[in-house]
């Protein structure tokens, strides 16, 4: 899109030791159908030549370029806060230096944004990649279970269950408003299981204005230095039924537990920032209380029925059931409540 109207752009743009991947990101920005208004770059103190990179990059480009050199290293999650901190555009495109964007990522989802004025932050899917960006067998969401039955979910508002289930939002897919960051930042030090992006979907999600254009809009290589890429994840341990009456008490109720704690925690986190109710908030105390109640479970069997079969007639067991666990997974939580 084009003309005076449209909004400014701008993309925040993260380096450390980026040399060797940088340059083709880089190409891929200068090829943008739309080329962005201005690029902020915060690098966190690269020891190669990405810092002289960088200067010759931003002499030599026909867009604005400033480039923040931190004086001790952040880390991602506040290198990529100090990065959109800086940015004056509407619009801010995260920005990873190792991937490589087609040419219509910006001009795609700027539309999208100027279509939807309610939507705070929105994702787009990646092509993953091998590490010299070859192969385009499998989309980013097929390895996050971001399948489809989650986008018909995430558009019937239930985005905050899907992202509280595990992030969904790659950072360098993502585009947000400026004006939402006074209620984001500072990107809280200690979310379990979450890094910058995730609190990003989190917040946005509570008060449902994080969306998703289903379309992959960039090639997202895959190497070993990555801080985060596509891993395959640990397999959990198979509780068969029998084990389900030998283990201690205390090896079930531990990652029971451990969700607890976590749902308190965002929800301590999300409350300082967004103080009324929303939608968002109700799904996650729900959640939270769901896990708070299986957590403690009293040791008198009979006792545990009442709370046990009241969270069944609201659907819980279903709907907190792992996505990647089969049909039998909440009818065996169930019993395990009941009898273990």
């Amino acid at each position: 899109m084009t003309g005076p109207d449209r909004p400014r752009t701008s993309i925040a743009l993260c380096t450390y030791n980026g040399s060797a991947y940088l340059p083709t990101q880089w190409q891929s920005l200068l090829d943008q159908q739309l080329r962005p208004d201005e690029i902020v770059i915060s690098d966190d103190l690269s020891t190669d030549d990405t810092p002289d990179l960088l200067r010759k990059l931003a002499a030599e480009a026909p867009f604005s370029v400033r480039i923040l050199n931190n004086t001790t290293r952040l880390g991602s999650n506040k290198n990529f806060e100090r990065a959109l901190s800086a940015c004056t555009g509407d619009l801010i495109f995260l920005c990873d230096q190792d991937d490589s964007w087609l040419p219509e990522k910006i001009s795609t989802m700027t539309q999208y944004m100027d279509q939807h004025p309610d939507v705070q932050v929105a994702f787009c899917d990646a092509w993953v990649t091998n590490e010299h960006l070859q192969g385009r067998q499998q989309r980013f969401w097929e390895v996050v279970r971001f399948d489809k039955r989650a986008q018909e979910r995430a558009k019937n508002g239930e985005m905050m269950e899907i992202i509280l289930d595990g992030n969904r939002m790659m950072g360098c897919a993502t585009v947000v408003r400026r004006l939402f960051l006074s209620t984001a930042l500072p990107v809280p030090a200690d979310i379990p299981g979450y890094i910058y992006d995730g609190w990003l979907a989190l917040v946005a999600a509570l008060s449902n204005q994080l969306q998703f254009i289903d379309k992959p809009l960039q090639l997202y290589r895959t190497h070993v230095q990555q801080q985060v890429g596509v891993r395959e994840q640990e397999a959990q341990p198979v509780v068969r039924l029998q084990d389900r009456f030998a283990r201690r008490r205390a090896g079930k109720l531990a990652p029971l537990r451990e969700k607890e704690a976590l749902f308190t925690r965002i929800d301590q986190l999300l409350s300082k920032r967004i103080k009324t109710e929303t939608s968002g908030t109700t799904m996650l105390h729900r959640r939270l209380a769901h896990f708070r109640m299986r957590s403690h479970l009293p040791k008198n069997r009979l006792k545990r029925i009442g709370p046990v079969f009241k969270s069944i007639f609201k659907g819980n067991y279903h709907r907190y059931a792992d996505a990647s666990a089969n049909w039998m997974a909440p009818y065996l939580a169930i019993l395990g409540d009941l009898l273990e």
